[in-house]
């Protein structure tokens, strides 16, 4: 079952749901507006078979994404639950523009709680901009036994590539 807005903030303020910085005006019927972190990583091509990736700090006048290149960035927002699993999805607005977020990862384990690292690919040149308003996070209810959440990606709060072996994505 998905919590809607007032039950996030219930949750939030009884410490079962993690958000840092909290707004409340970023509550929305069914989630909560996470924003762009400040920085993000460029696809810029294979060098040895690795992926090769350029940091970029985004400036507050914006950064414009070229169209049809992977991108990964950063929640600005600490995101967690002990109690909920999370999914992280796009704006309707955004996407509705060409702005694609979260293709093929939005699920956030319970237990997990840091920075998520988004996928994110433009259609068309978009400017984007540090702590925009980017997506959306959902909590639901668990059914059943939780485990904790033992995969490295809750590790980081940076924008993080891929930690498969070199090579392993030539076989999936």
């Amino acid at each position: 079952m998905i919590l809607t807005g007032s039950e996030i903030q219930t949750a939030f303020a009884n410490g079962d749901i993690m958000i840092s910085p909290f707004e409340a005006e970023l509550v929305n019927p069914n989630s909560y507006n996470y924003r762009l972190g400040t920085s993000i990583k460029k696809w810029v091509g294979q060098k040895n078979g690795q992926n090769v990736f350029e940091s970029i700090i985004l400036p507050k006048d914006g950064y414009v994404l070229d169209p049809h290149i992977m991108y990964l960035g950063n929640t600005y927002e600490t995101i967690g639950s002990d109690q909920y699993a999370m999914s992280l999805i796009g704006r309707s607005s955004l996407g509705r523009l060409g702005l694609f977020l979260q293709i093929s990862a939005n699920l956030g384990h319970t237990t997990s709680c840091h920075k998520w690292t988004l996928e994110i690919v433009a259609t068309r040149p978009i400017r984007i901009y540090p702590q925009m308003k980017i997506g959306q996070v959902s909590f639901w209810e668990n059914k059943g036994d939780l485990l904790p959440s033992t995969f490295t990606y809750a590790n980081y709060n940076e924008p993080q590539e891929s930690i498969l072996i070199p090579g392993m994505e030539r076989i999936l």
